[in-house]
Order: C-alpha cells, then sequence, then structure tokens
C-alpha cells in the first residue's frame, strides 16, 4: 500500500459502488484519496441488477427519494462516459426504459392510477394495451392485458461499474487498502483517519463511511454518529442465452410480488429480487430461487429455456424512512454515504456529486444523515 506523508484529503470507508464512486470523483478532482475495504465490489453491488428506474419505482409517499433519483438518473449518462474513459471499460449503459406490465384487472387498474400520479408530476409515462406490449417485447405471455412504459428509464452492469471504478481510481493515483477498519483517529473532536486491522493507520481530512449495510457497525466509530442502517436481504437470478431474450427492463406483480427482468447486451437476463429482513444473511435459498424463477415465467415464460448462470444474495442498507444518509454527520470531518436501499446504483453519481459539495443544496437537505442524529 502506498504511502502518503500526511495523510489523504478523502478517505472512504466501503468499495461498493456508492463509496467507489465518491473516491473516483475525488480523485478526478485532485485529491489524495484511499478507499478502505477488504473485499471491494463483492457485496450489494455484486448482486445488483443496476435498474436506473426511478420513474417506474415510484411511489405515492416517496416524492423526495424520486427527485433524488431524476436527479441522479441525468447525471448518468455522462457519469458512464467519463468512467468508460477513465475505466477503459464499457458499463453496458442502455437507457430503453422499463415496461410495467398488469395480468389482471386490479393490476391494470392501479397501473392506470399510477400513471396518472406520474403524469401529475410531469413524469413520462405511456399507458399500452397489451397488444402493444407485445409488439415491443414479443416474448411477454399472452395473458398480459396492458403496461406501462417509463421511456427515461435506464440501466447498467453493475459488475462492470465497480471494475470500471477500482481501474479508474488506480490510474488516478488512488490507493485502495485492502483491510478492515476497526477504528476512527480522532483529535479534539474531529476526526484525522481510520485505523485497520491490519495494524496500519491511515490519516485523513475527511472520512467518508459508505460501508452498505454494514454501516451501522463499524468497529470503533462513535456510537451517535453511526447510521441507522439496517440489512435487507435480496437474492437474485442471472440465466443466459445465446442472444438477448428481452429488449428493455420488463416489471410485474406476480402473486403478490414484485418482479423484474433485466436484459443484458451479452445475452445475460437478470432476474430479481426477493425482499426479506433477515438480518446478515446472505445464504441463497431453494425457496427464494423458485419464487422468482415461478414468477419470470409468468412474466416471460421463455425464461424456462435459459441456462442457470449466477445465484446470489445481497444486502441492501435500508433506513427507517427509505430515504439514504448522505453529507456530513455530527463528528467534524465524518461523512455518511449509505442507506441506499434499492437505490445505490442509481443514486451513485448524485451521492458522489453531494460528498464533494457539487450538487443542490435542497437534494442535500433531504439525505442529511442529521435528521436522525439531532434526535439522539
Amino acid at each position: 500500500m502506498e504511502d502518503h506523508p500526511g495523510g489523504f484529503d478523502l478517505l472512504v470507508v466501503g468499495g461498493g459502488v456508492i463509496g467507489l464512486s465518491v473516491a473516483w470523483r475525488a480523485a478526478r478532482r485532485g485529491l489524495r484519496t484511499a478507499v478502505a475495504d477488504p473485499a471491494p465490489a463483492s457485496g450489494a453491488s455484486h448482486a445488483a441488477a443496476g435498474m436506473l428506474a426511478p420513474v417506474s419505482e415510484v411511489t405515492y409517499t416517496e416524492e423526495p427519494l424520486l427527485r433524488l433519483g431524476l436527479a441522479s438518473l441525468s447525471r448518468w449518462p455522462s457519469f458512464a462516459a467519463e468512467l468508460a474513459a477513465d475505466g477503459g471499460l464499457d458499463v453496458d449503459y442502455r437507457a430503453d426504459g422499463t415496461l410495467d406490465v398488469a395480468f389482471g384487472s386490479d393490476d391494470l387498474a392501479a397501473l392506470e392510477e399510477l400513471a396518472v400520479f406520474a403524469g401529475g408530476l410531469g413524469l413520462p409515462a405511456e399507458h399500452l394495451t397489451g397488444r402493444e406490449c407485445r409488439r415491443l417485447e414479443p416474448m411477454l405471455a399472452p395473458s398480459v392485458r396492458g403496461g406501462l412504459l417509463a421511456g427515461g428509464d435506464a440501466w447498467v452492469d453493475p459488475r462492470k461499474v465497480t471494475a470500471g471504478l477500482l481501474t479508474a481510481l488506480e490510474r488516478l493515483g488512488g490507493v485502495l487498502a485492502r483491510s478492515r477498519v476497526t477504528g476512527l483517529e480522532t483529535s479534539a473532536g474531529a476526526v484525522t483517519g481510520v485505523r485497520l486491522a491490519c495494524g496500519t493507520t491511515l490519516g485523513a481530512h475527511r472520512v467518508v463511511l459508505a460501508a452498505g449495510a454494514w454501516s451501522g457497525t463499524v468497529d470503533g466509530f462513535p456510537p451517535e454518529a453511526l447510521p441507522p442502517v439496517r440489512p435487507v436481504k435480496g437474492q437474485i437470478v442471472r440465466l443466459r442465452s445465446p442472444a438477448p431474450l428481452l429488449r428493455r427492463c420488463v416489471r410485474g406483480v406476480v402473486h403478490g410480488s414484485s418482479v423484474y427482468l433485466v436484459p443484458r447486451g451479452d445475452g445475460e437476463l437478470v432476474v430479481g429480487a426477493t425482499q426479506e429482513e433477515m438480518g446478515f444473511d446472505t445464504r441463497v435459498t431453494a425457496g427464494g430461487l423458485w419464487e422468482l424463477l415461478r414468477d419470470a415465467r409468468e412474466l416471460v415464460p421463455g425464461v424456462t429455456e435459459l441456462e442457470l448462470a449466477d445465484v446470489v444474495a445481497g444486502l441492501r442498507p435500508g433506513t427507517p424512512d427509505n430515504l439514504p444518509l448522505i453529507g456530513p454527520t455530527n463528528v467534524p470531518g465524518l461523512f455518511l454515504a449509505t442507506g441506499h436501499h434499492r437505490g445505490g446504483v442509481l443514486l451513485a453519481p448524485l451521492t458522489a456529486a453531494l460528498c464533494l459539495g457539487e450538487a443542490d443544496g435542497d437534494l442535500s437537505a433531504i439525505c442529511s444523515p442529521l435528521r436522525f442524529q439531532e434526535h439522539r
């Protein structure tokens, strides 16, 4: 590990898509930057499908989260292009939209209500008949009654994103410390660095805690500064075919559960994802696999002919109000970038901008960690 006399300008605890994005953008600005993580790019980012879908995932009670998602989605084209240039890897950014489909009359009515709600917010969403849905995606089940096309939604391959971020960070002189953080160094109440399990101490003017679902359990950090983050388990399946089965993301509610299918350019099809409150349990279960394939088959019957390529479980970092925690804490020099739940990949560009003071102040207020810390 490279020695930096005087320490780093910014040190990120956590090497997922959020932490690596913050570090890469900081290094791009010429800041002396480091990331501490014993196994970078192996957690929730490795399991994620990579949907950039603030419109198709909008709900009636989460307009602040929608604002964050739309702001971050607008940054993704330039973010992807710059990352491809710095990291030398195409991240498979695609913007063909998300097709939400309905089977029964109740599902169709719910989609129509959602279309009205989205329209009232000025969001583009086109209502389609079942025949129009199948014209867009011929592999859809004949039982599809109708759908809603969110044409502005996009997606990327998170595994390519994190691989590109690691390469880009290294090329820009960033340091990767493959070790667990065991404590926070402070002086006169302000952060001065971190201690690592390998015995090294890294000095830093600013520390960003971006350890995902583990952000609330990091050893040696002030309890009052740790975020109220919990793990939400998600199992996900990757299938493989010689040619892409779908052109765009397809979502639907089957047996009361939401399921989505995300196509890759190389023929891979990602099917996800369960939502389980199981603590820090990352086991892949037969039940989880069965539910995903059962529901995916209802949407696109042809999935049963595809090769099973991978099954993995990740832990999303959830918060009490479903909003992320991004910004300064009540400990000078300590920032948070966690609690993104299902939206870590989507919110990565905006999170990096917020951590570096490059985004709208109103957006900063929405996800300020102080909203919880002030009540402790």
